[in-house]
């Protein structure tokens, strides 16, 4: 997919208000789960609105998490992932002995996810979650899958609640597949 291309239409594949939903009953699903020092650690720059309204989820689930980033990149401007996942920008808070949950947008090929959890876990946290906003069913690149997941995605490229295409759509309050005018 190329800026060339015209979109003609997004197809909604999760409304704002399913997304909304699931996420309130994600939230609970964490807070039975981990304790009161919990950091949260979402993936930039794709889960930066999911992260949002999840941490404000957990608060009403009667969790006060700390929060620090961690931005990750494996596809640059493209749409499918270069294999390679590079830091960008490392967290900065104490990690050892800690409850971690990394946040993170999709899980595909998941060398992004596992790649974040690795390094958590390297640096002594005390136990590491995961959870996506999408898990799509494709064949992944490294063994790996979400602790929390609100959606199973079709295998579409999907923009929208804070995913782009090349910077792109990530302002949409939901999950869509671009549909495209036929090239000549």
């Amino acid at each position: 997919m190329t800026h060339s291309k015209n979109i003609t239409d997004i197809k909604v594949i999760f409304s704002a208000d399913a997304i909304a939903s699931r996420i309130g009953i994600l939230a609970r699903e964490i807070a039975a789960t981990h304790s009161e020092r919990l950091l949260v650690v979402p993936i930039l720059k794709g889960s930066f609105i999911f992260a949002a309204d999840l941490i404000r989820a957990l608060h009403h689930a009667g969790l006060s998490p700390e929060v620090d980033f961690l931005t990750l990149s494996s596809y640059r401007d493209g749409t499918s992932s270069s294999g390679t996942v590079e830091v960008v920008r490392d967290v900065e808070t104490e990690i050892a002995g800690r409850d971690v949950l990394v946040v993170d947008d999709i899980l595909e090929s998941g060398r992004t996810l596992a790649h974040a959890r690795n390094l958590i876990t390297s640096r002594g946290a005390n136990r590491v979650t995961t959870c996506v906003l999408l898990d799509k069913p494709v064949e992944r690149a490294t063994r790996i899958g979400a602790d929390f997941k609100a959606f199973d995605c079709p295998d579409v490229f999907v923009v929208g609640y804070g995913m782009d295409m090349a910077h792109r759509f990530r302002e949409l309050p939901y999950v869509g597949h671009l549909i495209q005018e036929a090239g000549p």
